[in-house]
């Protein structure tokens, strides 16, 4: 009875179910899903055991493209260890991060802000702090429509500018370029000599106070940051001229060469105004003073500086004929005049019968009168300048002079004949870019100048020199005969 029970089971519960064979089954649809790159950060970060392994899975994170849907979860994710992270390195890291990772195309960098802001106010180490401005700039140049966070992002650039560390003072410096506008005042918490805490000025002024900091790098970004000014549309400040010409003769070359551009920006904005000359009570055009001072930086110690002069100086067209003159002068001067060579004065005192005995105190001193009228009032570094830089050991510089010299002649017809001889000289320079250089030159003022013979000579001469002979082949080939 109970096998007879136990079959009965069987026979109730196990049922078999056929199919016809017509009858078609519904596929199943698989999807395929990617991990998430927030997740996988994140388990990242908790299996790190010490800063070395956070900085390493961070590192390798950086090298791998993260989607426009995982970017908003992957900042969270590294806000979230930025807050519980006490090494300084992580966390330089994770705001280089950010700051990458607001680039990506189709993400809105706008709710990032707040946070990013926020982590300012507690954050302690300069390296990092610079970096979270550094990705505020990154933001800020994405959203400039937006005048509420451009806005803010200018008051914490104020507030920071009085850091110790020049890195912070640095993007301080290029937050106020990028995103600063002249019709809104600006409030400085730094302690600036001649102003108080919190007052309301000007941001070109703000940034001109740097121009004089103790860091050559903080003076460099201040230059550069008024550039950006200008290069967006601002008209900047003849006030600040005088600023930029004393930076001409800082110690350190990054400087000059910007002052070299700010004070060529200032001599074509304000061409025709008049300026005083500190040696004389004079005055002068500002393009014409700025010409001179630019021409006295074609003999800087850096070659660098050197050839950002010569390029200025060939786009300075508005400058007085007289002046443009004096840069091909090759003649010795002292103080503008003429220096006699010793020769010359050696053969004066024979001729006179009167020799220096050595008893008498400057018994030998020149007793020539200087003629005030005869005194130019140009800086003496305008005389020969473009001399100076086509005889340049750079030939960098030599290109630069050649190419001003190029632009100044096509502007003016007498200064292209003047210039001509320099320009057939430098058909027989040591480097063939050069001398390229100077043939199209030539040949672009060409509607401007006439050759002399003696030049046209020079160059048959050149063209002789350099030319290769048809019949100039190896001796192994031989004729082919039939």
């Amino acid at each position: 009875m109970a096998a007879h029970l136990k079959k009965r089971v069987y026979e109730e519960f196990s049922k078999v179910v056929q199919q016809h064979p017509l009858e078609e089954v519904p596929a199943k649809k698989l999807r395929l899903t990617k991990p998430s790159k927030s997740a996988a950060l994140h388990i990242d970060l908790c299996k790190a055991s010490n800063p070395t392994d956070a900085l390493q899975y961070l590192l390798q994170f950086a090298r791998k493209p993260v989607e426009v849907e995982s970017v908003e979860g992957v900042v969270r994710i590294l806000l979230e260890h930025y807050y519980k992270e006490t090494d300084n390195s992580v966390r330089l890291k994770i705001a280089s991060l950010l700051g990458l990772l607001t680039k990506t195309q189709g993400f809105s960098p706008d709710c990032v802000v707040d946070d990013v802001t926020n982590t300012l106010n507690n954050e302690k180490s300069h390296q990092v702090l610079a970096q979270l401005l550094d990705t505020l700039l990154v933001i800020g140049s994405q959203l400039l429509d937006s005048v509420s966070i451009t806005q803010r992002l200018i008051e914490v650039a104020c507030k920071h500018l009085s850091d110790t560390y020049f890195g912070v003072r640095n993007k301080c410096l290029q937050l106020l370029g990028c995103l600063g506008t002249i019709d809104k005042p600006l409030t400085k918490d730094s302690e600036a000599p001649g102003t108080s805490a919190g007052a309301l000025r000007d941001v070109q002024s703000v940034i001109s106070d740097y121009f004089a900091d103790q860091d050559p790098r903080v003076r460099t970004a201040a230059i550069k940051a008024m550039l950006q000014l200008h290069e967006r549309g601002m008209k900047l400040q003849q006030t600040i001229y005088n600023q930029a010409c004393r930076l001409l003769t800082d110690d350190y070359e990054q400087v000059r060469s910007a002052a070299v551009q700010m004070v060529w920006v200032l001599s074509q904005l304000y061409p025709e105004s008049i300026v005083p000359i500190p040696s004389s009570n004079e005055e002068i055009r500002l393009v014409d003073d700025s010409f001179g001072k630019i021409s006295h930086m074609i003999s800087d110690g850096s070659w660098v500086v050197r050839v950002q002069a010569a390029k200025r100086l060939g786009s300075m067209l508005q400058v007085s004929p007289h002046f443009l003159e004096q840069t091909l002068d090759k003649k010795l001067m002292s103080d503008l005049r003429r220096k006699r060579t010793a020769h010359e004065r050696a053969k004066e005192l024979y001729a006179s019968g009167e020799f220096s005995s050595g008893r008498r105190w400057a018994d030998d001193a020149p007793k020539e009168r200087v003629d005030t009228s005869g005194v130019n009032l140009i800086d003496s570094g305008a005389c020969g300048a473009f001399v100076h830089g086509l005889e340049d050991e750079m030939y960098e510089v030599r290109i630069a002079a050649v190419e001003a010299l190029c632009s100044l002649a096509q502007s003016s017809p007498s200064f292209a004949e003047k210039c001509l001889d320099f320009l057939v000289d430098m058909f027989n320079d040591e480097i063939e870019e050069v001398r390229l250089q100077s043939i199209h030159v030539l040949r672009q003022i060409s509607r401007n100048i006439t050759l002399r013979e003696d030049q046209l000579d020079t160059v048959l001469a050149v063209l002789e020199m350099f030319e290769v002979p048809w019949f100039s082949a190896p001796d192994t080939c031989t004729p082919y005969c039939a």
